[in-house]
């Protein structure tokens, strides 16, 4: 008479066999997921950027057609902080008794996850770090990181 048994469980082989796949397929994943979240960061970086680069020249077109309240002399029509595009100016001839608000809030900078921004007046080198503070030509992000293709993100 011959006895059957049935397999129940695992070998250590297939253990160790099984457990090497899952650390290959693990290690594989980890850096798609790494390239995924720098993609999501470089275009939400890429979206603020827009959004404040068009309230300052939203703001500029005002200036220039009049639209505004009083403007210091030195500021060629700039806003003189980003503040001042999330607080509001006076409008000025029919708008004068309404505030112009130019952003709801200023947008968080993915890179840092604050709402600090590089700024750069008209008056500044386009590279520079420095802001002279006579008015916000630019906006850069503060981190040092640099993109898949090299370039820094402040250079954005």
């Amino acid at each position: 008479m011959i006895r059957t048994t049935s397999r129940r469980g695992m070998t250590l082989i297939e253990l160790i066999v099984a457990f090497t796949i899952l650390m290959v397929l693990t290690s594989m994943a980890v850096p798609v997921a790494r390239t995924n979240v720098r993609r999501l960061k470089e275009r939400q970086l890429r979206e603020a950027e827009a959004e404040i680069r068009q309230a300052i020249d939203k703001y500029k077109d005002l200036a220039d057609s009049g639209k505004l309240g009083i403007q210091k002399q030195d500021t060629y029509g700039y806003p003189e902080t980003l503040d001042a595009l999330v607080d509001g100016v006076k409008g000025s001839g029919k708008a004068a008794d309404t505030k112009l608000k130019f952003l709801r809030r200023i947008p968080i900078d993915p890179m840092t996850g604050k709402r600090e921004w590089g700024l750069r007046s008209m008056q500044d080198d386009p590279k520079s770090t420095g802001w002279g503070g006579q008015n916000v030509f630019d906006i850069y992000t503060k981190s040092d990181d640099k993109a898949a293709d090299g370039t820094a993100y402040s250079d954005w």
